[in-house]
């Protein structure tokens, strides 16, 4: 079964927009694991305009499942990662100022950088991914680099999921293909919902792990977290 880290940033948004500490990140997090999700993912930006990089060293006291910090390995983010010691650690390349994650890594172009950082975190005992594009060449040069694992970008999916399922959701088959032959191990996040979770979970072999926050955090205004987490349990079996 796909495991189902459930990214909590969009709660740090809520509390930030009033001070103080409502709603709790902590109790939340920790309410998650409860209903059933299988790991925490944060994704702290040097703005900490959600996350702060002090949430990072408090839920690594409450996270039971497996904790999962994502970010670009700027300095700061490094000595975060390596005091904290999470489970995974998803290197990511996104720009200061960005609103949101929007690419994957050019891991020809950033090999030396990639593969350097990279042996850091593994020589803490950190298991590494790293956000790339569902593209055959960057998924070799991921694996050149020495990451134990992708993270596959999948906003096209998601964009045209509605539009023709079948295409949209090709290249992430070739890609995911291209990395079991390569022995990577594959998750999948961006913009992955209760509507397109199941399909692409039953189309990409051996995907290991889905990080889904924004989709999920909305959802549960409607339907509960609790309720939202298990159904997404259930998509993914």
């Amino acid at each position: 079964m796909t495991k189902l880290s459930v990214n909590v940033n969009k709660i740090a948004t809520l509390r930030n927009a009033r001070g103080g500490n409502v709603p709790n990140l902590l109790k939340v997090s920790s309410d998650l694991e409860d209903f059933g999700a299988q790991g925490i993912t944060i994704h702290p930006r040097p703005d900490e305009r959600h996350i702060r990089y002090q949430d990072a060293r408090d839920l690594k006291k409450v996270v039971k499942t497996e904790f999962n910090i994502e970010g670009n390995p700027i300095s700061k983010f490094i000595d975060l990662v390596l005091e904290v010691k999470p489970e995974q650690v998803t290197l990511v390349p996104d720009s200061v100022n960005a609103i949101t994650s929007n690419a994957g890594w050019n891991t020809v172009k950033f090999k030396d950088f990639l593969s350097e950082v990279i042996k850091t975190f593994k020589q803490a005992g950190i298991r590494t991914s790293i956000f790339v594009d569902p593209d055959t060449e960057m998924i070799k040069g991921a694996k050149a680099v020495g990451t134990d694992r992708i993270e596959l970008y999948t906003e096209s999916y998601a964009v045209n999921y509605a539009l023709n399922k079948e295409k949209a959701i090709t290249p992430f088959i070739k890609a995911a293909n291209i990395a079991n032959e390569l022995g990577l191990g594959i998750n999948a996040g961006h913009d992955l919902s209760l509507e397109n979770i199941e399909y692409f979970a039953k189309n990409i072999p051996n995907l290991l792990e889905v990080s889904i926050g924004h989709a999920l955090i909305s959802e549960a205004l409607y339907l509960g977290l609790d309720n939202v987490v298990n159904m997404y349990l259930h998509k993914l079996k």
